[in-house]
């Protein structure tokens, strides 16, 4: 039942309306034959494009099925058409580039029916029609009336209600017209079919009902119909469910848009290769960029089979720290000297600006290590098997002031940020000062001191070294206690080296820190040291164990951590000595050199300090008592720690106050009256800072700079101070005068304090009515530690035990490139048989020392595809603008699919598909013209590079992301226009000629 209840339509026209349906009000019975007449511009189209739901009412109610329309949207007029409306149009309106049969059956492709099925009942439309031999020719290849068949047909497959013909027989001869009513006829006999036409002649034929229209009005009705209205229906607790149109498939909206395509051949070829060119250019940059990579990996296989396979317990990634270390220690096209001593370079500048993110890995070492024993095949691919242990080596010299240093980078890291001041005063003058250095620790990574590579069959050092370095003074080690110094090809030594050398003293590494960092750096006279004098050194190693001296109460204090205990230690008898026996330099013919410390030591020493630890009373205490830290005497945390709460804290607090003696709490008292209360401390800040003019606070800062430094000509400083924000001058200057205020209001209260006896201040404090949030913060200030914050591997650590089954990393040294393959192939299936956590994962060493090269190349690459990039741009503007173009050329089609039930997503779909037919398109004629160029510039590499395995060649990958790159740059050109497209007016395209 269709019934319309007072429709008005209007239509804008700048700033009026125009009515073109006024009021009109008319019901239909569910088969008739209904012609509408009237003359041109009465509103008969309008009224039957609103019936068929291509254009919406402004006023009034649409009632289909005793259900009204004024809340439908967009989705439920698609499928009203697509499942209750068919259109017959005067032109015909079928899209010229598909079959009879794919026109037919477009209605039922979009309403989502199979291929077969909608193939079945196209046919038996066209059969109904008179057309079932025809179903293969184009709408060109017809006549008039055979074509409006056809658009009946197409209206008539889908199995309608409704059959709505606009002037059905307005283009054709009078023979054929009657050919088409008697065919509407008969349609109407089963179904509603209303016609709009200016014929009369034909309307009182064949309608069993005539309607008349004048000025948008309803004037006549020949057998008009009551309907009863509809009943009221009673809300429901369920939202009631919307017939919803199925979405056209991308295959479809591919096969509609290939077919349009194949009409404009020569456009479409056209487009699509100037869409290739950028593909072109990038898929010969990746060629080439793939043949230098495979041949550099060719060199890595030929040259540096010697690199072992390196197997770390816990690693960080320290690439650039390492890097900027390999650069000062490379050898310079000409030394600046003879090499005739031991000379200096400087790397300090370079190493403070190398800092990155670190990375930790982590392997079951003592799995693998018991893998390895138990796997004769290594032995058999592998020249050496090395495994190294993760020790705190304490070796100690004396600078040129006699002071005694920490032989390594990190001590002098620590000491040198911990006080030192690059142009700023300390608290205490009222400046901030640099207390530290985040990620001072990856200076770790940097060994000054590494283990030389030991030899088969228990000799002390390995055949490499020999054939890797030459031996420019003294001898070879053949002891535990012997060590050598480690130069570059100029027989440089770098300034950090020089430190744990003793050769140069802590001020003068500060003074050289604070040039660098101001690029104050002259170059002058470089230092030089006999050979004689450098093998003259000696070194003091402490073991771990005897850093340790145990207390009357059990624990163990370390000496090393005061001066005193750390002269002690190096005067007695327990310190290794440790003499440098000779000076190695590497040697013209080594490609690469293994060592990357400065000072290297044999296993020997390695193995006597493991053995030493494990025979210690203090190691032997602590595996004993796994859950006691012996060094403070407290038992390790467990996991099952518990948070207190401020009340627990309270009550614990106050017990171990009870507990004190009257001294005791007497100090106790004093130390927590003479902190001064924090907003009386801000408060007193800021007064204090207020009488001062900002002229005032520069000219204290310029002081306590010059105070702190040591010196006299402050003409920097005030440069530097003046170029402070007041608010920055202020901020720096508020933190010392807030220490200057507490620390003498902490005196004041200190000395009224010593005035009373211990006994008074001690009855004071329990007078004291102290809150519990007070008592909570003196738990976390006064409560002794009842749990080590140390635990149980930790000790172990810093007592220099070490198991000897669990090493710390494991370098696996191949006979060949081919046992390397070999080797790797081994830890791949052992890898197979272990849990996750049990995987190993190791660093090769080739790969690591080519990656600069290959990175190079890469970084070369990227910058040519960067430029070539913008051809991609270009040519992606211009498939949108030929896009842009197709739509205006499709937009009667797109009124046509609109007008069967299309969707707009359906119209998008299908403009879509165009542009990802020319990306792929452009895609593939990219990838097949570089096979052919690649061809041609292979012949052409050889002849310049007189390399004749350099061969580009594109990565099988590389080729189908760029097909994949071309499709998706098309796809993204052309949405604008396939959403203009979806956004056009369905009744506005039909009308586009």
């Amino acid at each position: 039942m269709l019934i319309l209840k007072d429709i008005h339509k209007e239509y804008p026209a700048g700033d009026t309306k125009v009515p073109a349906l006024r009021g009109v009000s008319m019901a239909f019975r569910k088969s008739e034959f209904v012609s509408i007449l009237g003359p041109s511009g009465c509103g008969k189209t309008t009224l039957l494009n609103i019936i068929g739901g291509l254009d919406q009412y402004t006023s009034g109610d649409l009632i289909i099925n005793e259900k009204s329309t004024k809340d439908f949207k967009d989705a439920d007029w698609d499928a009203y058409r697509n499942h209750s409306i068919g259109f017959v149009f005067q032109s015909y309106n079928l899209i010229p580039h598909q079959t009879v049969l794919s026109n037919v059956e477009l209605a039922l492709t979009i309403s989502g029916v199979s291929k077969a099925e909608r193939r079945r009942r196209a046919k038996e439309a066209l059969e109904k029609v008179g057309l079932a031999s025809e179903i293969n020719k184009r709408p060109n290849q017809m006549s008039g009336g055979q074509m409006q068949r056809v658009a009946i047909a197409r209206a008539l497959v889908n199995n309608p209600e409704i059959l709505l013909a606009d002037e059905p027989t307005g283009a054709l001869d009078s023979e054929t017209s009657v050919q088409i009513m008697d065919l509407l006829s008969e349609i109407a006999k089963d179904r509603l079919v209303i016609m709009v036409t200016h014929n009369p002649e034909l309307a009182e034929t064949y309608s069993s009902r005539i309607i008349r229209m004048i000025d948008g009005k309803l004037i006549s009705d020949s057998n008009p119909y009551e309907a009863a209205q509809p009943k009221e229906k009673k809300p429901t607790k369920k939202k009631e469910k919307r017939t919803r149109n199925r979405s056209m498939s991308f295959v479809t909206a591919l096969s509609l848009s290939l077919n349009n395509l194949r009409t404009k051949k020569g456009r479409t070829l056209l487009t699509s290769f100037a869409g290739s060119i950028g593909i072109i250019g990038i898929a010969l940059i990746l060629s080439i960029s793939n043949g230098v990579t495979n041949y550099i990996n060719r060199v890595q296989e030929d040259t540096l089979s010697s690199y072992p396979i390196t197997i770390q317990k816990e690693t960080a990634d320290m690439s650039a720290i390492i890097s900027t270390m390999m650069n000062a220690n490379a050898a310079s096209e000409e030394a600046r000297h003879d090499l005739d001593a031991v000379y200096s370079n400087r790397v300090m500048y370079d190493l403070l600006h190398s800092l990155s993110n670190v990375e930790v890995q982590k392997n079951n070492l003592h799995a693998f290590k018991k893998h390895i024993e138990n796997t004769p095949a290594y032995k058999e691919y592998a020249s050496t098997i090395k495994y190294s242990y993760a020790m705190d080596f304490h070796i100690f010299t004396k600078d040129k002031d006699g002071r005694i240093i920490k032989s390594d980078i990190e001590a002098l890291m620590r000491e040198m940020f911990a006080g030192a001041n690059m142009g700023g005063a300390s608290s205490e003058s009222g400046m901030g000062s640099m207390s530290g250095m985040s990620g001072m620790s990856m200076f770790s990574s940097y060994d000054i001191w590494q283990e030389m590579l030991p030899g088969k069959d228990g000799e002390i050092l390995s055949d490499l070294l020999y054939e890797q370095y030459d031996l420019v003074y003294g001898a070879w080690p053949k002891n535990y206690n012997e060590i050598v110094l480690i130069v570059d090809k100029n027989n440089e030594i770098s300034d950090v080296v020089l430190y744990s050398l003793g050769l140069k003293t802590t001020e003068e590494m500060k003074e050289e820190l604070r040039t660098a960092t101001k690029d104050e750096f002259e170059v002058g006279m470089t230092e030089k040291w006999s050979y004689e004098d450098i093998c003259n050194m000696t070194f003091k190693m402490i073991l771990a164990p005897d850093l340790y001296q145990r207390n009357v109460d059990g624990t163990y204090t370390n000496l090393s951590e005061s001066d005193a205990g750390l002269a002690f230690l190096y005067d007695s008898t327990k310190p290794i000595e440790l003499k440098i026996s000779g000076i190695i330099r590497p040697n013209d013919d080594a490609v690469a050199s293994m060592m990357t410390g400065s000072i290297g030591y044999t296993s020997a020493l390695t193995g006597y300090m493991i053995d030493h630890a494990a025979e210690s009373a203090v190691v032997k205490e602590q595996l004993a008592n796994p859950s006691l830290d012996i060094l403070s005497g407290l038992p390790f945390k467990t996991e099952n720690e518990t948070v207190l709460s401020d009340a627990e804290k309270a009550l614990m607090i106050k017990d171990y106050f009870a507990k004190l003696t009257v001294a005791d709490k007497a100090a106790l008292y004093t130390d927590i009256k003479s902190k001064m209360p924090k907003d009386m401390l801000e408060a007193a800040t800021m007064q204090m800072l207020s009488q001062y003019s900002l002229e005032q606070l520069k000219a204290m800062a310029v002081q306590a700079y010059a105070e702190q430094m040591g010196i006299t000509d402050t003409t920097e400083i005030e440069a530097y101070i003046n170029a402070m924000s007041d608010e920055e001058l202020q901020a720096a200057m508020k933190e010392g005068i807030a220490a200057q205020i507490a620390a003498s209001y902490a005196e004041n209260v200190r000395a009224q304090m010593a005035m009373q006896t211990a006994d008074m201040l001690a009855m004071a404090f329990d007078a004291e009515p102290f809150t519990e949030a007070q008592y909570a913060e003196f738990f976390d200030l006064y409560m002794p530690a009842s749990e080590s914050d140390s635990t149980y591997e930790k000790n172990l650590f810093l007592l220099g035990y070490v198991d000897k089954d669990s090493p710390s990393a494991i370098s696996i040294y191949a006979k060949s490139f081919e046992n390397k393959d070999e080797i790797s192939a081994l830890i791949a299936e052992y890898n197979k048989g272990v849990s996750q956590n049990d995987k190993i994962e190791y660093t090769d060493y080739v790969a690591l020392l080519m990656s600069s090269i290959t990175l190079v190349i890469n970084a070369i690459s990227y910058v040519l595809i960067a430029f070539v990039s913008v051809s991609l741009v270009v040519s992606s503007i211009m498939i949108g603008i030929i896009t842009y173009i197709s739509v205006l050329e499709r937009t009667k089609e797109i009124g046509i699919l609109r007008a069967i039930g299309a969707s707009k997503k359906d119209i998008s779909r299908v403009f879509n598909a165009e542009t990802a037919i020319v990306g792929f398109a452009s895609g593939a004629i990219g990838i097949g013209v570089t096979l052919l160029l690649i061809m041609i510039a292979n012949p052409i590499l050889h002849a310049v590079t007189d390399i004749e395995i350099l061969n580009a060649s594109l990565p099988v990958l590389g080729g189908v992301i760029l097909v994949i790159l071309s499709i998706g740059l098309t796809l993204i050109a052309g949405l604008l226009p396939s959403r203009l497209a979806a956004k056009k007016d369905p009744v506005v395209a039909l009308r586009t000629d």
